[in-house]
C-alpha cells in the first residue's frame, strides 16, 4: 500500500491562521499606525499620505507625523471625512525626543502600537565625493537614515510589550542600483535596505517583522514639486517593463500588505515597487 506521507514523518497539519472564513488578513481594526512623513504638498499624493489613507481605510487609526503640520494634518483631515480615524502631529523626526514624543502620542491616544512606517526622505545634495557639499550630507544622512533608527528606537519597546508590531520602510530603487545621481541619495537608501535586514534580525524573537519597499519613478509631489517637462514625464514611464506610470496609491498598498497579517511570514524583505525598471538592469527595449 503506498503514501503520499513517508513512514515517521509528522502528518500533514492544516495550519491556516486565517481559517475562520469572516477574517481579513488585510485588515488593522484595533490597531495603531505611525506613518513618518505623511504629508504632501499641497492636494498631491505621496507615498506617505497614500499609505496613511490606505492603512485608516482597512480599519487602522493612524498618527500622521510631518515637520509640515499643514501637510500632515490635510492627511488626516482626508482620513476623517472618509470616516476614519486619524490625528497630525508636527514632529522632527531627526530628533530623538521629538520621536520619543510622537511614539508616547499614539499610545496615550490609542493605548497601543502595532505599525510603523518610516517614509521621510528628501533628495539631498548633488554631486559625487568630489563635489557635494558636507554639511548638506549630514543633514540628509539624518534625515533618510538616523530618523528611521531613532523612531524604530522608541516604538520597538512598545511592539515586544505586546508580543507583535510590524516596520516598514521606505527605501529607493536607487539604493538597489548604482546610478549617475548625486551620491547622497542612493547611499542613503542603501543604508535603509540593510537598516531594515539587521532590524528584521534583530527583532523577529520579540514578534517585529522589518520589511522594505523600494518604489521606483513613481510621480509624486517630491518628484514633480521642482517641475518636470512631458518628455521627461514620458520618458520616465518608458523605463519601466509595464510602460505605466506608478503613483503613491502603488506604493502605498505595498506598504500596507507587508505591514499586515496577509504578510505574517515576511521580514527583512525588500520589495521593488518599480513596474519592472529592476528586473532588466536597467535594460529597457525600445519602442
Amino acid at each position: 500500500m503506498s503514501s503520499s506521507v513517508r513512514d515517521g514523518a509528522p502528518p500533514f497539519e492544516d495550519v491556516d491562521p486565517h481559517r475562520d472564513p469572516g477574517f481579513d488578513a488585510t485588515r488593522f481594526d484595533g490597531r495603531v499606525a505611525i506613518v513618518t512623513g505623511g504629508g504632501s504638498r499641497a492636494d498631491g499624493i505621496g507615498n506617505g499620505r497614500a499609505a496613511a489613507i490606505l492603512l485608516a481605510r482597512r480599519g487602522a487609526r493612524v498618527l500622521v507625523l510631518d515637520h509640515h503640520l499643514a501637510a500632515a494634518q490635510a492627511t488626516a483631515d482626508r482620513i476623517l471625512s472618509e470616516g476614519g480615524t486619524a490625528q497630525a502631529l508636527h514632529t522632527d523626526v531627526t530628533d530623538d525626543a521629538a520621536c520619543k514624543a510622537a511614539v508616547d502620542h499614539a499610545v496615550q491616544a490609542w493605548g497601543r502600537l502595532d505599525v510603523l512606517v518610516n517614509n521621510v526622505g528628501i533628495g539631498g545634495p548633488p554631486g559625487d565625493a568630489t563635489a557635494l557639499d558636507l554639511a548638506a550630507w549630514d543633514t540628509a544622512m539624518r534625515v533618510n537614515v538616523t530618523s528611521m533608527m531613532l523612531m524604530a528606537r522608541h516604538a520597538v519597546p512598545i511592539m515586544a510589550a505586546q508580543g507583535k508590531g510590524a516596520i516598514v520602510n521606505l527605501a529607493s530603487v536607487a539604493g538597489l542600483l548604482g546610478s549617475y545621481t548625486g551620491l547622497l541619495y542612493q547611499t542613503s537608501k542603501g543604508a535603509v535596505v540593510n537598516m531594515t535586514r539587521g532590524m528584521a534580525t534583530q527583532h523577529a524573537a520579540q514578534g517585529i517583522r522589518a520589511n522594505c519597499v523600494a518604489p521606483g519613478m513613481v510621480y509624486t509631489p517630491m518628484v514633480y514639486a521642482g517641475g518636470m517637462s512631458p518628455e521627461v514625464r514620458e520618458a520616465r514611464r518608458k523605463r519601466s517593463l509595464l510602460r505605466t506610470e506608478g503613483s503613491g496609491w502603488d506604493v502605498g498598498e505595498a506598504v500596507v500588505f507587508l505591514a499586515s497579517d496577509a504578510a505574517r511570514w515576511i521580514t527583512g524583505a525588500v520589495l521593488p515597487v518599480d513596474a519592472g525598471t529592476t528586473a532588466t538592469s536597467g535594460r529597457i527595449a525600445a519602442g
